[in-house]
């Protein structure tokens, strides 16, 4: 009857297995890199270092803007030349028109701009290699909690292997009892047995249920744990130690790190451009017109092209360029792996 019962929940076991969903690798992968966020936030990290390189590359082309005013004034005016005459008027209106299409372009600063272009090259180089060690990383998560999976089921089939052997035992020592060769203590001793690995298997189903939520939290899918997989361990035999030193010049890791000393190095060209000098060139067409109705001049008109140099060079700045060079010195020693101390 025990024989009977046994074989019935195997049945019924195997019967819902089959009736479950499966859950394919390949599957299980697309789902992870669908709804992972990380991948998306080092996506948009991706299209920010992008905008911002674009807008430090602005800075090397010339700005161009135009500024207009116009100004209308009452005025009360009181005034005496040299000549001799006065001039008094009260309620005088008087114009103000300016205008001036203005050019500048920046000719040197120290080659910052040029230094701030590489840092921000550099980051969204950066944020790309980010993005695939992330995708790496799901990828590798996603494979070792699905192949988990497939190492727990495959030890249940052998609890379960062993249950099957256990009974057959245990029959055959019930026939030797009846013939005479055994007696209860070794039937009692095969029933213990069979209840351990009974109790295995229950146990083990436990872990493997565990293990499939563990995976559906993984790939952020929100369904039923209650889904087959069936696939097998294939361990590749032809892994060798120069074919994994060979790729290790393209490991995303590796190469963010080394990415990071480059943009450490540029942030400190960079800040060492400002103790340079500016120079900028200042070109444009401007128009001024001043009418008055009373005072010593009742129309100025000044119109025509400009172009000049702006020079700037500091001189102190309260250590502020120096204490951030220490500050880049010591970020710098910390991504090579170098004690600052």
């Amino acid at each position: 009857m025990k024989k009977i019962t046994y074989i019935l929940t195997f049945l019924s076991i195997s019967y819902t297995i089959h009736a479950q969903p499966k859950l394919a690798v390949q599957e299980a992968i697309n789902i992870a890199l669908k709804n992972n966020f990380d991948i998306q936030i080092a996506k948009n990290d991706i299209e920010i270092n992008r905008m911002n390189y674009y807008a430090a590359s602005g800075e090397a082309l010339p700005n161009i803007g135009i500024t207009a005013s116009d100004n209308e004034a009452l005025n009360s005016v009181n005034q005496k030349l040299n000549t001799g005459s006065n001039i008094s008027r009260t309620g005088a209106f008087s114009n103000s028109l300016g205008a001036t299409l203005n050019a500048s372009i920046l000719l040197y600063n120290g080659y910052r701009i040029y230094a701030t272009k590489n840092r921000l090259l550099a980051l969204q180089q950066q944020s790309q290699q980010s993005l695939n060690a992330q995708i790496q990383n799901i990828i590798a998560a996603v494979l070792t909690q699905y192949y988990d999976i497939v190492r727990q089921q495959n030890y249940l089939q052998t609890i379960l292997q062993s249950i099957q052997v256990a009974q057959k035992r245990k029959e055959i020592i019930e026939a030797r009892k009846n013939v005479g060769l055994a007696n209860n203590a070794d039937i009692y001793q095969t029933q213990v047995d069979l209840n351990a690995l009974q109790q295995d298997s229950s146990a083990q189903q436990l872990i493997i249920t565990q293990a499939k939520i563990d995976l559906l939290n993984l790939i952020k899918q929100k369904t039923d744990y209650n889904f087959t997989i069936k696939d097998t361990i294939i361990v590749d035999q032809t892994i060798q130690l120069d074919t994994i030193v060979k790729y290790l010049p393209t490991n995303p890791q590796l190469i963010i790190a080394t990415q990071q000393i480059h943009v450490s190095e540029w942030a400190e060209k960079e800040i060492a451009a400002q103790r340079y000098p500016s120079v900028s060139l200042n070109t444009g067409y401007s128009y001024n017109r001043n009418q008055n109705a009373a005072g010593l001049t009742l129309l100025n008109q000044v119109y025509g092209p400009f172009i000049g140099l702006n020079l700037q060079i500091p001189i102190f700045r309260g250590n502020t360029i120096k204490h951030q060079q220490q500050a880049l010195e010591i970020a710098k020693k910390l991504d090579v792996g170098v004690d600052p101390e």
